[in-house]
């Protein structure tokens, strides 16, 4: 393989004129402009992101997450902020990298802009401005679309010290150029708008957050539960009306941004940029140059919406796929299209827990980033808002495995969490997930009912029982705070208090 080019000393010329008017349209902050219309409302992530970007522990911050949940508007603010703090505009390069045609006719795109900027509009070395002081700031917005970022990236960092920003939409090609920047960057995952976002947008007010930045250690505390339940009800008006909210119109910002148009519209906006942008953009182009079936990733992402919060068998998604494309499809080109989905952030797909080395029996459980793709995809709006049930009640059912796929995608959301689920073995009850933090296991199970039973605890109380599990306490989520189980060592706490976790 062909080192990448990395030395300043040599002068590099854009391949065209148009190409460095993009770039500069790019950066309007070069001509003393900002960028217009950013929101005020930032995102949790934000913070974040930008202290670890100032503070350079790693030369590398990727941030990470689904098609239009805001990684560009965070990034924009992040440059914003740069700027408010003093940082010179012609220290700063943002590159847009999604589906841009010209970027076809440079070899090595990260490089060679990197090496256009330092020339044209830092004018000076990346050691220069940093031996004053001041490194230069990068920031590539869906790098994954480049074959080789990662590679063109490690030279980058490992050669000159700047600070580079990095966003993808692809978990699968983000994860690929970890290992090679292995002690070079930092992860971060973002995905739709969490319930004290919603809030904070709309307007409801504010609700702290317990789980600390770093670290999961918390959640073995029993008591952390409890706080959890007692902060949902200590904020219930806010809580209350931010998750009536999200059960409207999910945790997509432009659903809850844009309240003045119809769901409708919304609805067709989230099938054009997300759905099939995904699928049409993101997915077609297979290993080799080969296409993928563009129906088959389709159907299998609405088999994924369908039975949402579920364990299908294959039998299922052979019999469901065959029926509606009228081919003999098989089962493993059906699960390498999972997986592709799954490298989307779209959905998810949690694995049967493994205990005691032996062969994990079960199938994969499939949850989706938002309730509000699903109503989109199916045309099927489904309240999960206890008032919204207690007028359809014959919804519940519906609901509750929404509300199971809500939980465990936010689950694996939290970065060193491991979420894995329980299926049914035996005598042996389905627990819905089991999360594990160090050696301990805390089996978490969703009862979205206004009422549970004793009887409804057994999976729990099963698996509690079974010391080699190592599970001192176990979670119950369910509707309404009203529920209460005659057993000290389950914590309950309805979905909305549950959703207050980050």
């Amino acid at each position: 393989m062909t080192r990448p080019r990395t030395d300043q000393s040599v002068l590099f010329k854009l391949p065209s004129p148009s190409m460095e008017a993009d770039l500069r349209e790019q950066n309007p902050w070069w001509k003393g402009q900002r960028v217009a219309g950013l929101p005020q409302f930032r995102r949790t992530a934000f913070q974040t992101v930008l202290t670890r970007l100032q503070a350079g522990l790693a030369p590398a911050v990727v941030l990470r997450g689904p098609r239009q949940i805001g990684k560009t508007t965070l990034l924009l603010q992040v440059v914003d902020a740069l700027l408010d703090a003093g940082i010179a505009p012609q220290r700063i390069l943002r590159v847009q990298f999604d589906e841009v045609p010209w970027l076809r006719e440079l070899k090595e795109p990260i490089l060679d802009l990197s090496r256009w900027f330092a020339q044209e509009v830092l004018r000076q070395s990346f050691n220069e401005a940093a031996l004053v002081g001041v490194p230069a700031f990068l920031l590539f917005d869906e790098v994954q679309n480049l074959t080789d970022w990662a590679t063109q990236l490690k030279h980058l960092v490992d050669i000159h010290p700047v600070r580079v920003l990095v966003t993808g939409s692809s978990a699968l090609r983000i994860e690929e150029g970890r290992d090679s920047l292995a002690g070079r960057l930092t992860t971060l995952e973002i995905g739709p708008l969490v319930l004290r976002e919603v809030a904070g947008l709309r307007g409801f007010g504010e609700v702290p957050s317990l789980l600390p930045e770093n670290g999961v250690a918390p959640l073995k505390d029993k008591e952390f539960w409890r706080s959890l339940r007692a902060l949902g009800q200590q904020h219930q008006r806010v809580r209350d009306g931010a998750f009536q909210a999200f059960s409207e119109r999910g945790g997509y910002p432009v659903a809850q941004l844009r309240t003045d148009r119809p769901w409708e519209e919304v609805a067709d906006q989230l099938n054009e940029t997300v759905v099939r942008r995904a699928i049409q953009h993101d997915l077609r182009g297979g290993e080799r140059g080969r296409r993928r079936d563009e129906r088959l990733l389709e159907e299998v992402f609405r088999l994924a919406c369908r039975y949402t919060g579920q364990s299908p068998s294959q039998a299922l998604y052979l019999d469901e796929v065959r029926r509606s494309l009228s081919a003999n499809i098989g089962w493993q080109r059906i699960l390498a299209y999972l997986r592709l989905l799954d490298g989307t952030l779209l959905i998810r797909l949690i694995d049967p827990l493994e205990l005691r080395l032996k062969r994990r029996r079960g199938a994969t459980k499939l949850v989706l980033c938002a309730h509000a793709l699903r109503a989109a995809l199916l045309q099927e709006v489904m309240p999960i808002d206890p008032g919204g049930l207690e007028a359809a009640p014959h919804l519940t059912d519906l609901a509750g495995r929404i509300a199971d796929s809500i939980v465990g995608y936010f689950l694996r959301s939290i970065v060193g969490l491991d979420v894995a689920h329980f299926p049914e073995r035996g005598a042996e009850r389905e627990v819905d997930y089991v999360l594990t933090v160090g050696q301990q296991r805390i089996p978490l199970e969703v009862k979205y009912r206004r009422r549970v039973g004793f009887d409804d605890t057994r999976g729990l109380r099963g698996f509690l029982e079974h010391t080699v599990y190592n599970a001192p306490f176990g979670v119950l989520v369910t509707q309404t705070d009203d529920v209460q189980i005659d057993d000290p060592r389950i914590a309950v706490l309805p979905l909305s208090s549950f959703l207050l976790l980050k």
